[in-house]
Order: C-alpha cells, then structure tokens, then sequence
C-alpha cells in the first residue's frame, strides 16, 4: 500500500518549487486572447479575455520566478509575491470595471489565479490601511453581482490569499497547499522559531484533500506528474474553467448570492452542529445575567504595602498611609508577572482598585495596559446592563473532529484557566447611556482574543439577534487575529463576520466598530475594518501582520505609525486620494478609554434621532421594532 505524500515535501518540492509554472505562464496558453490591464504589478496580474461566450475578467497573483531574483536588488526585496495595499486597490477598481461592463449587457466573470505567500507586512502597507483593503475585498466578492472563480494554482497564504478566494467555485490543485498563514510566519507565532516549518504544516492541515473535507474549495485538480510542466498545468487548469464558467453562466446571479451567503454562514460549523440550527433559535438567543466575574489581568503584579512588599519611594507621599493598608497596589512600569512585557512607566504607586476603576490606565502619565473582556465590559455599557449570549458555547460543540486534537483541547484547558469567560468573544445585550445594543467584545485573555470558529459563531448568531431586534451592533476589537490552532477554518472566520456585517447593513442597522489594544490579524482585516464609524484608543496598535512576526521575516517596523494616534493622522489622507481608498476611511476617531463611551453614544443617539419617528429603535420608555 502507497504511504501518503508527505506534506512538507509537497511544499518544499512542489509548491514553493522556483520553477513551478507561475500565472503569466498559465494565462496565454488558457486564453489565446488575453490582454494585460494597467495597472499591474511584479505580484499582481490584472487582464481581460473573451473566451466561452463571455468576457473573461482575470486577477492573478504571482510569486517571483528565477529570473526575478538575479540581481542583488531583487534578492533584497522582501515582499515578492504579496499584495500591497496599492495592489488591492487596483483589483478593487477593476471589480467595478466589470460590473460596469456587464451593466452594459456583456456577460462577465471573474476568474481569479491564487499563488501568494500571504499580504504585504511592510509598514508601508500597513500606514496604508493594507487590513482595511481585504475586509472590503472579500465583502466586495461576497456582494460582486457575478459569477465567480477561484483557483489555488500554488500557494494560498492567509488574507493575501483569502482575500480573493470566497468566490463561487473554489478549486485547488492536489500540489498546492493553503494555510491561514505562510508556515514559516506560522511557526514563529506559535513556537518563535520560522524554522519549524514541518510542526508548522501538521497543525496548518494544508492540503486539498483536508480542505474539501471542511468545505473551503469544492474542488481537487490533478497536477501533472512533473512540476515544470506548464502545458499539463494549464490543461487541467483550462478544462476546469471552461466547464466552471459554462456551468455559473446558467445560473441566476440573485441565486448564486444567496448560496454565497449561506456558505459563509456555515463556515467552521460542524455539519452535525448545523443540523440542529434550525430547532436551537431559542436556546441561540437566549440571554443570562452576566456572572459576577473578577476583573483582576492574569500575570498582573500586584504589592500588598501592609506585608511590606513594596519599599516607600519618591511618589510614596501620593498616597494616605499605605502602610496599615491591607489594599493590594500596582507599580506603573513594573505591573507584569513577565518581565520582559513590562512597558515603560512613571514609576507611580496605585491603588489596585483605582487602577481598575480608570480602566487600567495609570492616572499619571497615561499608560495603559490590555484590557480584559470584563474591564471593556465595564468601560462601555452601562452598569449591571449586559446580559451575555451563547455563554458555554465551545469549540467541542461546532468544530471538525478531526480540529479537535488531544494538543488544541489542552490549549483550550490552559485558556480557560487564566479568564472566567469560556471563549475569545463574548456576546450580549446592554445598553449605553439607556440605549440598548447588541454588544461584542473580545477577551484578549481567552487565547489572545483570537478568532476561532466560537468567535465566528457567536458574531453570527448576534448579529441575528440585532437584527431580529433591530439593535445596533457595537464591537471592541482586541484580537490576535486568527486561532493558528485550527487552521483554515479559523481564518474563514473572517469571512463569516464580514458576511455578518453586510447583514447588517441591509437591515440599515448601525455599526460603531471600537480597536482597542491590540487589533491585528483576522479581526482588523475582516468586521473590524468595516464599521460605519471606527473608533480606536490612542495606543492601539492596529496592524495586519504583528510586528514579532515582521521582524522575524526581515522587515522594519515602526509600531509607532501603526498606533491609533498616528493611523487617525494618516486618515485625512483618505480623503485627498479617495480614487485610491474607495469606501475606506480609515480610523474616525480617537478616544481615551475613559471617554469611549460618550464617543459610541453620540453616533448612537445621532443616528436615532435622523430616523423616522416610525423606524427608530428605540424611544424613551419603549423600543420601536
């Protein structure tokens, strides 16, 4: 009996293979008449084609061949075969051209070639709004009236690669692998070591095989036996988007859309979880008190002054005999358990108590720490007014078995200790100044608030409650991004609250999107990115790709330009170049913690008050649904 093909020498052998056929190879031989677009790029290929009674739209992503690294120039490059936010751009200017085009009475599809190592992670990218520009690509291919076609062609990395996927046809070829990052950024999140690229590629599950079985791609083209055979590449690759595009051309658009839709609903959900939707509506909106919960960060250092654990110093007169105090305090610089997270401080003594009551901001000179779901809870709605959703939802409950390894059920064991919430968002009715919301806030201590197929979940099934009650949705991101730990399904999960969202819209709901600290990764490149206003705390470090990770990979960072303050900064820049950004606007706003409640409501209350009398909802005393 064969033995399995061992995934690592898939990737080194074939997939990152420099002589594996490229798109500029694949397209002329596929399309006799196709014809380049401007703009394109080293990474991009943008081009037209009439073929099978249709015009042809296609955007291709391309890594760097051979003889694109021949001078030192070329090997200095970092970002060959990623996407810049000028690239997405691009492709989001030439979507329009073709629902332009087919306005006018031309057929048109779109078809689109994957093969990237993931999005740019230069801060140039970055300062550019680069997680804006793929939360609105795939909101663009999840609304796009036409039919479309992805194909993984080599390799699918993380946004770069998602970002143009959710279509409706998803092939793969049995040689190409898709991972929610590129293994070597992989490893160096989860074992700080870009090395491990095989302990990378077994928890990534990669393959075309893995991904049909999860419903990513609905179809597996064969590769040619030998790697560097373009015309038995292009072949395959033809005969599968010749049958494709004669087979979505029947179809309704309104019909294709709607199973669009659906499909990003189901993302992550199990197929027997999915069964049982239907008779759980209850149980799904169900609300609970929230339970008293400690408020108190894990590794928070903390000083009782009554044990004599910490010695007067040059501030110890800001504060009324501490010594007979039995009141646990906290040293501004010195707050973390881990010496190496502690950021830089006044050196100013505090209250425990005062400390979490100004929000875990030092009174002094401003600094903040991370903020847990109850503390966020406490910052923006009003006292004893949250009711929480869906609250003993876990993974066991929605994701594949096969997801549910012995390591990742340990990891979720490990997670649940350090927080007395059971997930990474947490979900729930409250209200703001008396005006009541459907509220989700992530819990950075639950896995970093990383978005999982829980998260997913519970983001669905909320907006389904807002929009059952014509709530308005407000979120606070703070988030590491998609939970490496699941694999594809997790990075779908981008795609599920985008879906989540554009729901939302059509109900003409409101959206007030609030980036804490942090807000990176899946989350700020997917619902995050998409909220009617956008409101950031000034140290928020608001990124795609975390800087642990850019350095690794050789790149300069300058976390300063991906802060809150700065990125508010480069927002006025949106509106001098609006050609290039589209529907982006970047951050709206800058508030201090202590004033980010006041800043939700004001775009609350205005949006309440410019409604008609007969659609607000909600009115002093009732709520009009």
């Amino acid at each position: 009996m064969t033995s399995p093909p061992d995934v690592v020498e898939i990737f080194r052998r074939r997939t990152r293979s420099p002589l594996r056929p490229r798109s500029s190879d694949l397209l002329p031989i596929i399309f006799p008449t196709f014809r380049l677009s401007a703009p394109s790029s080293d990474a991009l290929i943008l081009g037209e084609a009439e073929q099978w009674g249709r015009d042809i739209f296609v955007i291709a992503q391309q890594k760097p061949k051979p003889e694109n690294l021949r001078t030192k120039e070329d090997l200095a490059k970092l970002n060959h075969g990623m996407l810049t936010a000028e690239d997405h751009s691009h492709i989001r200017r030439f979507l329009k051209r073709a629902v332009t085009k087919s306005f006018h009475g031309q057929p048109v599809t779109i078809v689109t070639l994957i093969d990237t190592y993931g999005a740019d992670i230069s801060m140039e990218s970055a300062r550019s709004f680069q997680a804006f520009f793929i939360g609105r690509l795939i909101q663009d291919f999840l609304t796009i009236p036409l039919p479309t076609i992805s194909v993984i062609i080599g390799e699918g990395g993380s946004g770069g690669a998602l970002a143009i996927q959710m279509t409706d046809r998803r092939a793969q070829f049995d040689d190409a692998l898709y991972a929610t990052a590129p293994p070597e950024s992989l490893a160096a999140i989860i074992f700080r070591d870009p090395t491990k690229v095989r302990e990378a590629l077994m928890i990534s599950r990669p393959t075309a095989a893995e991904l049909k079985e999860l419903g990513i791609i609905d179809h597996v083209l064969p590769a040619p036996k030998l790697v560097t055979d373009v015309q038995g590449y292009a072949k395959v690759l033809g005969a599968y988007l010749e049958k494709t595009v004669k087979d979505l051309s029947r179809r309704k658009l309104a019909a294709l859309i709607r199973l669009r839709r659906a499909h990003a609903k189901g993302f992550g959900v199990y197929v027997e979880e999915a069964k049982k939707r239907r008779s759980l509506w209850g149980t799904i909106f169900r609300l609970t008190p929230l339970r008293r919960k400690t408020q108190k960060i894990p590794d928070l250092k903390t000083f009782s002054l009554e044990n004599n654990d910490l010695q007067p110093g040059v501030d110890w007169g800001d504060h009324n005999d501490p010594a007979i105090s039995s009141e646990e305090y906290v040293k501004c610089g010195d707050m973390s358990l881990k010496n190496d997270q502690s950021p830089k401080g006044c050196g100013a003594v505090i209250p425990l108590s005062q400390f979490m009551s100004n929000h875990y901001v030092c009174p002094q000179c401003g600094l903040s720490l991370i903020m847990g779901a109850m503390g966020w809870i406490n910052c923006l709605a009003d006292p004893d007014s949250f009711q929480e959703m869906n609250r003993d939802l876990s993974a066991s409950h929605l994701l594949h078995p096969s997801l549910m390894t012995p390591e990742y059920q340990a990891f979720l064991t490990r997670q649940g200790q350090r927080t007395a919430f059971h997930e990474a968002l947490v979900t729930g009715e409250a209200t703001i100044y008396g005006l009541p919301v459907a509220l989700a806030i992530c819990e950075f201590y639950f896995a970093g608030g990383t978005m999982g197929v829980v998260f997913g979940e519970k983001f669905f099934r909320l907006t389904e409650y807002a929009c059952s009650k014509s709530l308005p949705l407000v979120t606070l991101c703070c988030s590491g991004g998609a939970r490496l730990l699941e694999g594809v399904p997790a990075l779908t999960q981008m795609v599920k609250t985008v879906n989540c969202v554009t729901r939302l819209k059509r109900y003409g709901l409101p959206f007030i999107s609030v980036l804490g600290d942090p807000s990176t990764g899946g989350a700020i490149a997917s619902y995050a990115a998409l909220g009617d206003i956008i409101i950031a705390e000034p140290n928020a470090l608001i990124i795609f790709t975390g800087p642990r990770v850019m350095e690794a990979r050789g790149f300069p960072v300058n976390e300063e330009d991906a802060r809150g303050q700065s990125l508010s900064r480069n927002s006025s820049r949106v509106y001098e170049n609006m050609d290039f950004y589209g529907s982006i606007r970047g951050v709206h706003e800058v508030a201090e913690r202590k004033d980010m409640k006041r800043s939700i409501f004001k775009y609350l209350e205005f949006h309440r008050l410019v409604q008609p009398v007969s659609n607000r909802y909600w009115s002093p005393g009732r709520r009009v649904v």
